[in-house]
């Protein structure tokens, strides 16, 4: 390489990182999604922020958002008010996501899947909503009897949101300072997230408040942001469970929730797996995968209807 290429090479490696840093400062630090109370919960030399809502003494409702790469607690914003009304509802941001710490780590599903099952351990059987990737988490505690659950509600579960066998040249590609950042960068530009909010996630984009648009973008220009996505993208997310025979295990009631017009995974994978683990199926007309933000108020109803039915 002569060395107007070399300077061009360090030039365009410098601009990348200067671009990234300007783009975290302009995303400022991260407020909490949800208007609840926040504590701190240590788990394994990290800091994970939990918001909660509705009185202690309150039976309690735990709500794991799912992983992707705009993931955070803010992924109930829609429901937790109501109910909090009959609940003390306890919602995370999982490692590597939302305000909760984001250390250099390879993340994978082990290490969350230990990290469902030691918090949910911290309450007495409590209810469980798990949307997701963090669905199989759960069933994956519950099913090996590493916590008592009360009733547990399912939104679109999945087993595999990557790349299946995982890609370590994705991750390891993603997690490269000058390389990494700028393909994280376009990942997780505003046209980006607006593309998978309108293919992926809502039947109505259109409906998405801009201001919870910018919110995604901004927990996506934390420090260290890229590293929980880097294995999410590359597979390493992905859970071996199989999930219709561990939901057919776990003793408690399961419903399982779903938006019609969901694709990743499809509806026809929810009447698989509510037949497999005889699950109430509760299917909502005009939703993809978040028929909680569509749809909240009846959301809200199925869901009480689940934990009653663990009384």
């Amino acid at each position: 390489m002569n060395v107007k290429r070399l300077g061009a090479a360090v030039a365009g490696a410098a601009g990348v990182v200067a671009g990234a840093r300007l783009l975290r400062g302009a995303a400022g630090e991260l407020e909490p999604a949800l208007d609840a109370s926040e504590r701190t919960y240590q788990w394994r030399g990290m800091d994970v922020a939990c918001a909660s809502a509705g009185d202690e003494d309150d039976p309690t409702l735990v709500c794991l958002h799912g992983i992707n790469a705009a993931g955070s607690s803010g992924e109930f914003r829609e429901v937790v008010d109501a109910l909090a009304e009959t609940h003390h509802v306890v919602v995370p941001d999982l490692p590597g996501f939302g305000r909760s710490d984001r250390p250099d780590l390879r993340y994978s599903a082990a290490l969350y899947e230990d990290f469902v099952a030691d918090f949910l351990a911290e309450y007495d059987s409590p209810a469980v909503l798990a949307s997701s990737l963090s669905a199989a988490y759960t069933v994956n505690a519950a099913s090996d009897r590493r916590v008592t659950l009360d009733s547990l509600t399912l939104v679109c579960p999945t087993t595999v949101a990557g790349p299946d066998p995982p890609k370590a040249w994705l991750r390891e590609l993603l997690r490269a300072p000058v390389v990494g950042t700028a393909l994280f960068g376009a990942l997780v530009s505003k046209p980006s997230i607006r593309y998978f909010n309108a293919d992926h996630a809502y039947a109505d984009p259109d409906a998405v408040d801009p201001a919870w648009t910018d919110y995604q973008w901004r927990t996506t220009h934390q420090p260290n942001a890229r590293f929980a996505v880097a294995s999410f993208v590359a597979g390493y997310c992905n859970s071996s469970l199989d999930l219709g025979a561990a939901l057919a295990d776990v003793d408690a009631p399961v419903t399982v929730v779903w938006g019609r017009d969901a694709t990743l995974p499809p509806l026809s994978t929810g009447r698989d797996l509510a037949e497999t683990a005889d699950a109430r199926l509760v299917v909502f007309d005009d939703a993809k995968l978040l028929p909680h933000v569509e749809h909240p108020e009846a959301f809200v109803d199925a869901v009480r209807e689940a934990i009653a039915s663990g009384a």
